[in-house]
């Protein structure tokens, strides 16, 4: 028998069959899981979904935030600024407000507050055992000061630049210290020097439902 002929005689392989599927009965696709937990997320005003559709052009829904994923993609923090006694006294918080709206921060607390003694000695802790601890203390419990939480993208360092050096005699020109003081003991401002005690500091001053959960109109201006 030829070569040809014994090869036709023998019988075909049959075809590869597919691995069957080892998704379980009744689960859900992997995107609508991600749908499902991203819609559960509060909004932020940080961060909005894209999504394209099979049979048309890619479409972007506006004022969906994901703030959880935004803390994990750039540095979002909070800080505590507030206004001193002295800064009240003179007039000056609304001037002091503005400089965060102007910078783009995102404003969650407010509010004015006659600060008990046992707050600021808790507020001002790390500062127990230095020798103007006393002084401190009554002049921060001098009268009312304004608190206030900001939110945004590197927040706390930005913050520190806008208030500017503890000396208002050394702060740069620009900044709120450097423009509107002249002594170390009234300079008129406080902000939070890390980002943990900027948590520390909020939880501190503002009692639960104090803060707002909002999205400024102007955010997709501030960020892409």
């Amino acid at each position: 028998m030829d070569t040809m002929a014994m090869l036709a005689a023998r019988p075909s392989a049959a075809p590869a069959q597919a691995p069957p599927s080892r998704r379980r009965a009744g689960a859900r696709p992997l995107i609508a899981l991600r749908s499902h937990y991203l819609s559960s997320l509060q909004p932020s005003p940080f961060l909005s979904l894209s999504s394209t559709t099979p049979c048309g052009p890619r479409r972007t829904r506006r004022n969906i935030f994901l703030p959880h994923l935004v803390a994990s993609m750039v540095n979002v923090e909070e800080t505590y600024i507030m206004v001193k006694p002295d800064g009240v006294q003179r007039g000056l918080v609304g001037e002091i407000i503005s400089r965060f709206e102007k910078k783009g921060f995102l404003l969650k607390g407010l509010k004015m507050f006659q600060c008990p003694k046992e707050l600021a000695e808790e507020h001002y802790r790390d500062l127990k055992e230095k020798s103007f601890f006393p002084k401190l203390i009554d002049y921060i419990t001098s009268g009312p000061v304004v608190c206030m939480a900001w939110e945004g993208v590197g927040v706390v360092a930005s913050a520190r630049k806008l208030i500017g050096a503890t000396n208002p005699l050394q702060a740069e020109p620009g900044t709120i210290r450097g423009d509107l003081a002249v002594q170390t003991g009234r300079n008129v401002v406080h902000g939070s020097d890390s980002p943990e005690n900027g948590e520390r500091e909020i939880a501190l001053w503002f009692n639960e439902g104090e803060l707002c959960q909002w999205v400024p109109a102007v955010a997709p201006w501030l960020r892409e």
